[in-house]
């Protein structure tokens, strides 16, 4: 698994991004499917970026990996902030108007819907979500 560190702020997601694509784009991966995995690594790097940690600043490990067998990505963030699982926060009621919904939860919906799978894990003092999908 390929891996590097990022600082856990906005200013990174570019870097973040960018880092994922030079991979996606090796692997010739079509335009719509680099384009929900991107959307996905935005939503999921954000939030830790913005909740992670409250105190300070801190850092997230991005890994990717590609099973050029089964044509799949693999991508695992992993940070040390607080434990926290975003694959338990109910799907947000996507019916209703947006004036009526309430705040947050999108983008964790978003990654659900465009990702074929994902799971979380806390071990070591350590967030881990991994998110895969077919290309």
């Amino acid at each position: 698994m390929l891996e590097q560190s990022f600082p856990a702020e906005d200013a990174a997601l570019n870097k973040v991004i960018a880092f994922a694509e030079e991979e996606l784009e090796k692997a010739e991966c079509p335009m719509r499917t680099l384009m929900q995995i991107t959307v996905s690594i935005e939503e999921i790097f954000v939030n830790i970026a913005h909740y992670a940690y409250p105190e300070n600043t801190g850092k997230l490990l991005l890994g990717i990996d590609y099973d050029d067998c089964e044509k799949t990505f693999t991508f695992r963030f992993r940070d040390q902030g607080i434990p926290f699982n975003p694959l338990d926060k109910p799907d947000p009621d996507v019916t209703l108007p947006a004036e009526e919904r309430k705040v947050g939860g999108l983008g964790i919906f978003l990654m659900k819907k465009n990702m074929d799978g994902y799971s979380y894990t806390h071990e070591n003092n350590e967030n881990i979500l991994t998110m895969w999908k077919k290309i």
